[in-house]
């Protein structure tokens, strides 16, 4: 992958960071929040393997968006969905 290409990705990949935290803060529904910062958590597991941490990124992945969506979703489960 060329320099230009590698910069483009970073690029794209940051934007879709900034796309994701926005939409976590924004939405009232707390289910739909919760899987917009899954996917927030998989981006991030993606940044770091570009930038070439593997280690980061699969602890990013496990941890971002495996244990702390289960947990999000429990939580959820036992209150209210929407946020008033």
């Amino acid at each position: 992958m060329t320099l230009e290409m590698s910069r483009l990705f970073d690029a794209g990949l940051m934007v879709l960071l900034v796309l994701c935290a926005l939409a976590v803060v924004r939405t009232k529904d707390l289910l739909a929040a919760s899987i917009v910062f899954s996917a927030y958590s998989l981006v991030m597991c993606l940044v770091w393997d570009h930038r070439g941490a593997p280690d980061v990124a699969m602890t990013e992945a496990a941890v971002g968006a495996g244990v702390t969506t289960v947990l999000f979703l429990s939580a959820i489960s036992k209150t209210v969905r929407k946020e008033k």
